[in-house]
């Protein structure tokens, strides 16, 4: 924890300064990254926030020949860690738990490739790392306002009266309710006056697959006076997000470590800009790593007592995409 209490002073004095940075959290925060945007390399590290980042890749289109396939996803695999997760959301351990599974997938695209032809508000490549093409925001901090937006619930919006079934289905409303109001007691501890001023609203999102359906939700607090002096503590007492961790935070992060087969690293962690004024941040799912065995996508979702093993599993294969809607030219 050496790094992240480092990390967390850095953070605090540049933003203390009005000194504009990028950083990048892992989920069990072992190795946060923290640079100057003066000094962010687009040969080592491209990011792109709201439109804006390190390079342009609005003249970037779609080739013809785009090659992208999942190989084998092990139902089995996931099968293990649902059972074992089922168990201690019987027994009361947890109330509501994001599980993932690493999956095989192979694409004629580079990791940069992906970054400069996915469309998504949030994206960040270390071309020799990962890439992450991600919809779901972490925190705003603007004016001492702090807001977060949790994104739980998914569906394809191809099915009929996609929006209202997925508006409808209790199992998706009870774990929204319960990431919303997760994220409204983390904003509590850093925050005033936290308020949900949007519950459960819905977005689209565009895959090379199609469209999905995604409902999130917009809670509000009031930080302190001198918070830029106090953005690494803000930040790391947020940590890791609800929405990819769970409720109560600390055991389902525990139960989250036991079940899985492998480790998220920097996939399911934060990151973001910090422009002098405003902090902009994103939870990094949508993601896709360079290993030894080839490329992973990592993929997962939130487990509830009334999860079933099928429709749990689908919806995780549904969230393997590319976000790869420009048009060929």
């Amino acid at each position: 924890m050496e790094q992240m209490k480092s990390f967390i002073q850095q953070m605090n004095h540049l933003g203390s300064e009005g000194i504009p940075f990028l950083f990048v959290i892992d989920f069990d925060q072992n190795n946060p990254l923290i640079i100057p945007l003066k000094e962010v390399d687009s040969q080592q590290i491209m990011y792109e926030i709201g439109g804006s980042g390190n390079i342009t890749t609005s003249n970037f289109t779609l080739r013809d020949d785009v090659q992208f396939e999942l190989h084998d996803p092990s139902f089995e695999i996931y099968e293990k860690a649902f059972n074992e997760v089922m168990w201690h959301l019987k027994r009361g351990d947890s109330y509501l738990l994001n599980l993932t599974q690493s999956i095989n997938v192979s694409t004629n695209l580079s990791l940069a490739d992906i970054f400069l032809l996915s469309s998504a508000k949030y994206k960040l490549c270390l071309p020799e790392q990962f890439v992450v093409f991600s919809p779901e925001p972490f925190v705003h901090i603007s004016e001492g306002i702090i807001r977060s937006h949790p994104m739980k619930g998914t569906i394809d919006a191809m099915l009929p009266d996609a929006e209202k079934r997925l508006l409808d289905d209790p199992k998706e409303l009870a774990e929204h309710y319960t990431i919303v109001d997760l994220l409204r007691n983390d904003l509590n501890m850093v925050s005033q006056k936290v308020r949900v001023n949007r519950f459960r609203y819905v977005e689209e999102i565009h895959t090379h697959r199609g469209r999905l359906l995604q409902t999130s939700s917009d809670i509000s607090g009031i930080l302190p006076n001198d918070y830029q002096q106090h953005l690494g503590d803000i930040m790391a007492r947020l940590l890791p997000a609800g929405s990819v961790s769970g409720a109560p935070k600390k055991k389902t992060v525990e139960i989250i470590h036991s079940a899985e087969n492998y480790e998220r690293g920097f996939y399911t962690g934060v990151f973001g800009v910090f422009d002098g004024r405003k902090l902009d941040s994103a939870v990094m799912i949508r993601f896709i790593e360079k290993t030894a065995n080839g490329l992973v996508f990592k993929a997962g979702g939130g487990i509830t007592v009334n999860s079933r093993i099928e429709d749990e599993y689908h919806e995780m294969l549904q969230k393997v995409y590319l976000p790869l809607h420009r048009k060929m030219e």
